[in-house]
C-alpha cells in the first residue's frame, strides 16, 4: 500500500473510532443527564399515551396516571397538589416540561429503566401496554401537613430529617402551587397556568427548601462557629471575650450584640455557654478573627457548606463567603454578610450534631417499585461526611439543650422531652424585615427528628421578629408531630 492509500485509511479509521467514541458518550455515558434534563423534549414524546408510575407516600399513591380519552391516554392527577408539589414536581405534555422526582426518577416512572427490562419483556411477551414503576418517597404526611400549617401561609421554609438515616421526613415550601394546573392537556390552560405562577411575585415555584435565593443564616451560623471552636480547643465554660461592642481589626464600624446588650453580666467576658445561650455577637466574632477564615471555613465545609448534592434533586450548595477583611469574617461568624444557605443546609447543621457528629446524606426517595410494586431498589443510608468529633457533637449537644432549656430557644420546649436547639434572626436591610431561623432536634439523648425553619422577611411579625418568638414555636409544633407518629 503506497503512503498516501496509507495516510486515507489511518485518517479514516480515526473518524471512525472518533464517531464510535461521540457515539457511546451520547447514548450510554451522558444518557441519564440528557433525559433529566429539563430542555430536553423528547423525554415528554416518548411518554406520550404510556401509564407512568405512581408517586407513594405512606403507602398512598399521591401521584397517579388516570386513563382519558385523548391522543395522550392518561391524565397525570396530583392528590393533595400543593402538599407535595416541590417534591414530586409536575410532568406536563401539554408545554413538555417535567420538574422534581417526575424528572430525576423518570426513567422509572416512564418504564425506561434497566431495572424494568424484565417487566418489558413480559409486557411483550403477554402483549399488555408497557407501564411504568413506582417510586416511594420518604416523607411523612403527618410531619409535611404539620409544617405546612405551622408557617401558616407565610413565605418561608421547613425541613425535617433523620438524624442517624438522612431521610427527608419533610420537605415544606411556601407558597407552593396545584400541579394539576400544569399537568392539564389543555394545552392554553396549561401555558396561562404556567405564566401565572411564573409572574407570581411570592414565586410559588421556587423550591425554597433546596435552592432559589439563598438566605443569610443569622444566629444559627453560630452553631458552626461554636462547633469550630470547639474543635480548636475551645471549652463551654471558658471565660472568652465578649465586649457589648466590638470593633474588628481595619474597620470603625461596631458589631454589638442584638439590642446592644451587655454578653454574660456585662464584664467584658463571658462563657462560650452563656455566649450560645445570649445569642451573642461579639465573642463569635472575636473568635472566628482568632480562628482565622481557613479554620471557619473548613468547618463550614466540614457540614457540606460549597458542597454538590442531590437528593435526588439537585441542592444549591450554600455559601460561605471569601472574607478580603477581618471586619467581613467578623460578621460572616454570626451569619451575616455574604453567608448563605438553604434550609436543607441547616437542617443538615442541626442532624450532624445530632447523629454524634456524623452527617448522614439526605435522601428523598426511599425505594423503587415496578409495575406490580415489587421492590427494585432501595435506598441505603449513607455517611456523607464526619462534621465533628463525638465529644464536640455532645459538647454542642450540651449547649444547645441550654438554648432552648434557658435561653433564646425556650419557646421550642416539649414537655416532657428535652430539645436542642438555636434561634436566628438574619437582618437584611433597613428597610426588609429580617428573617427568622431555628434548628435543632429531639430528643436531645436519644434524636429522632432534626429540624431547619426558616420564614421570610419577619412572616406576619415584620419588622417585630426574631426567631425564638416566629420560627422556635413551629419547630415545637411540627417535632411534636414528628415524636407523636
Amino acid at each position: 500500500m503506497n503512503q498516501p492509500i496509507r495516510r486515507i485509511a489511518t485518517l479514516t479509521c480515526l473518524m471512525f473510532l472518533a464517531l464510535l467514541v461521540s457515539v457511546t458518550m451520547i447514548q450510554f455515558v451522558r444518557a441519564p443527564e440528557l433525559n433529566a434534563d429539563a430542555r430536553n423534549s423528547r423525554t415528554i414524546y416518548e411518554e406520550y399515551g404510556r401509564e407512568r408510575g405512581p408517586i407513594i407516600v405512606a403507602d398512598q399513591p399521591v401521584v397517579t396516571s388516570e386513563p382519558v380519552d385523548n391522543l395522550y391516554n392518561f391524565l397525570r392527577t396530583y392528590q393533595q397538589g400543593e402538599l407535595y408539589a416541590h417534591s414530586t414536581g409536575y410532568f406536563s405534555v401539554a408545554f413538555n416540561s417535567i420538574t422534581g422526582v417526575e424528572r430525576y426518577e423518570n426513567s422509572v416512572l416512564g418504564g425506561s429503566s434497566q431495572s424494568l427490562a424484565l417487566q418489558r419483556l413480559k409486557d411483550l411477551i403477554t402483549g399488555n401496554a408497557q407501564r411504568g414503576g413506582g417510586v416511594e418517597l420518604t416523607l411523612d404526611p403527618d410531619v409535611q401537613q404539620a409544617a405546612v400549617d405551622a408557617l401558616n401561609g407565610q413565605r418561608g421554609s421547613i425541613v425535617v430529617l433523620e438524624p442517624d438515616t438522612g431521610r427527608i421526613l419533610a420537605m415544606v415550601s411556601i407558597p407552593s402551587y396545584d400541579p394539576n394546573l400544569l399537568a392539564t392537556h389543555d394545552a392554553e390552560a396549561a401555558r396561562a397556568n404556567y405564566d401565572a405562577l411564573v409572574a407570581d411575585e411570592t414565586q410559588p415555584l421556587i423550591n425554597r427548601a433546596i435552592g432559589g435565593d439563598l438566605y443569610a443564616p443569622g444566629s444559627v451560623f453560630k452553631v458552626v462557629t461554636a462547633t469550630a471552636m470547639l474543635e480548636n480547643g475551645y471549652q463551654p465554660n471558658d471565660l472568652i471575650d465578649a465586649p457589648t461592642e466590638y470593633t474588628p481589626p481595619g474597620t470603625t464600624h461596631a458589631i454589638n450584640n442584638p439590642g446592644e446588650l451587655a454578653c454574660g453580666d456585662g464584664s467584658g467576658q463571658a462563657t462560650l455557654l452563656q455566649s450560645l445561650r445570649q445569642s451573642c455577637n461579639t465573642p463569635f466574632a472575636i473568635a472566628a478573627v482568632d480562628l482565622g477564615e481557613d479554620t471557619v471555613r473548613e468547618q463550614a465545609e466540614a457540614f457540606g457548606f460549597g458542597q454538590s448534592l442531590s437528593i435526588p434533586m439537585t441542592v444549591t450548595p450554600s455559601q460561605f463567603p471569601d472574607t478580603a477583611t477581618q471586619a467581613e469574617l467578623a460578621q460572616s461568624a454570626f451569619g451575616q454578610f455574604d453567608v448563605r444557605v438553604t434550609p436543607m443546609q441547616m437542617a443538615m447543621v442541626a442532624s450532624a450534631i445530632a447523629n454524634d457528629g456524623s452527617l448522614m446524606k439526605p435522601y428523598l426517595v426511599d425505594r423503587t417499585l415496578s409495575a406490580d410494586l415489587g421492590v427494585l431498589s432501595v435506598t441505603n443510608p449513607e455517611e456523607y461526611s464526619v462534621a465533628m468529633s463525638e465529644n464536640t457533637a455532645q459538647l454542642m449537644t450540651d449547649m444547645m439543650v441550654d438554648v432552648v432549656a434557658n435561653g433564646t430557644g425556650y419557646r421550642a420546649q416539649i414537655q416532657g422531652v428535652e430539645v436542642a436547639g438555636k434561634t436566628g434572626t438574619a437582618e437584611i436591610s433597613t428597610t426588609i424585615p429580617p428573617h427568622a431561623w431555628f434548628i435543632g432536634f429531639a430528643p436531645a439523648d436519644n434524636p429522632e427528628v432534626a429540624i431547619a425553619v426558616v420564614v421570610e422577611n419577619g412572616g406576619y411579625q415584620g419588622f417585630g421578629t426574631d426567631g425564638g418568638s416566629l420560627a422556635a414555636p413551629m419547630a415545637q409544633s411540627v417535632m411534636l408531630a414528628a415524636l407523636s407518629d
